[in-house]
């Protein structure tokens, strides 16, 4: 004799296609946070002794005509500042809307985790008194430069150079990481590595024209990883508390 199942039971099985969240191990965030104060001293070092981004920077640097020759380069422009950033918020995008649509909340929250990085970065860049390094003095420019954690100077310029925000659209792929940590784990950290690779690429093409100094780029990672970290956790949470 054929069994019809109650409305309730039925309910379940449509639903059964949702993915939620899932917490990750109190391990990871251990991890994490090691991981990110020996990273936060090794850039503070690096940001306040600037011999790295002098190096870089200068090797950039026409003394002659006191200019970036790459400033204005159009191919390096388009390539690096403009293509690769609309490519990888076209990700994002199509991440989000994939993910409602598929009714899977990993994804979904990877994607608004990518978002929010770059908005972070954004947000501390729009409040700097740190201006970039075409603006400085020593590179043709009228600004003074000055350590990270220093006073600001009275002519510090026009600020708003610090983290690097370009780079931040290349950091933000690691939000990814989130929505294939468990079924996946290799392609989590994958991503996460594609994320680096891209912040560092897409934030050195900036150096090449003197939008930021390296270090810039080295903290714009730092703050994209760091609240995606604290974000997940704190959503994860939440969701499991219902």
């Amino acid at each position: 004799m054929t069994q019809f199942s109650p409305a309730s039971e039925l309910s379940k099985l449509k639903t059964s296609k949702t993915k939620p969240l899932y917490p990750l191990p109190a391990r990871f965030y251990g991890c994490q946070l090691i991981t990110l104060l020996v990273l936060a001293g090794l850039f503070t070092w690096l940001s306040r002794d600037e011999t790295l981004d002098r190096m870089l920077t200068g090797y950039w640097f026409d003394a002659a005509s006191q200019h970036f020759p790459l400033q204005q380069n159009a191919l390096l422009d388009l390539l690096n500042h403009r293509l690769a950033k609309y490519l990888i918020i076209a990700v994002a995008a199509v991440t989000l809307l994939y993910g409602a649509f598929r009714r899977n909340a990993q994804l979904v929250t990877a994607a608004l985790l990518m978002g929010l990085g770059t908005a972070v970065v954004g947000v501390l860049k729009a409040v700097s008194h740190h201006s970039c390094p075409w603006d400085l003095v020593e590179y043709g420019g009228e600004a003074l430069s000055y350590p990270l954690f220093d006073s600001a100077p009275l002519g510090s310029g026009p600020g708003r150079c610090f983290p690097g925000g370009h780079a931040s659209s290349g950091f933000m792929v690691m939000g990814l990481f989130f929505a294939f940590w468990r079924e996946r784990p290799r392609l989590a950290w994958g991503l996460v590595a594609a994320g680096v690779v891209l912040g560092l690429v897409m934030g050195y093409g900036q150096v090449m024209r003197g939008a930021h100094f390296f270090s810039h780029n080295l903290w714009a990672g730092w703050w994209v990883w760091f609240s995606q970290v604290v974000a997940y956790g704190l959503i994860s949470i939440w969701f499991a508390k219902e």
